[in-house]
């Protein structure tokens, strides 16, 4: 089972990009998803995270309004709009896979997921 995160890199703060996390080796269209992010030297923190069909989203008051979390469960795939990015948005951005099948909750705590992508790199100029 494997989670794959891309769409990182380096942009300009006020730009935006766009994370793609692709599952493989099972799926996961009926399972909540998230993202989450960790900076040098502090934790790993929720960022977002959306049902299993995609009828509800939740993120915490500082990427409210510029981050938008979506899926193609046809694809199994999550994305991460990122729009007004700024230099405290940096971090390397994880996808997770929570295993509780067709749940309409909103889960936002590490422990609650169960499977991770290996994290992508985000970098945000100023």
């Amino acid at each position: 089972v494997q989670l794959v995160e891309s769409g990182g890199g380096t942009v300009q703060a006020g730009g935006s990009l766009r994370l793609s996390c692709a599952a493989s080796g099972r799926t996961f269209s009926s399972t909540a998803m998230g993202w989450f992010r960790q900076a040098p030297g502090k934790e790993r923190e929720f960022v977002a995270v959306i049902t299993w069909s995609g009828t509800r989203t939740y993120y915490p008051d500082s990427v409210k309004g510029r981050f938008t979390i979506s899926r193609d469960n046809a694809k199994d795939t999550v994305y991460l709009q990122m729009n007004s990015l700024k230099p405290e948005d940096t971090a390397v951005y994880y996808c997770a896979a929570e295993d509780v099948q067709h749940s309409n909750y909103l889960f936002t705590r590490r422990v609650d997921y169960d499977y991770w992508g290996q994290g992508t790199q985000v970098t945000v100029s100023s």
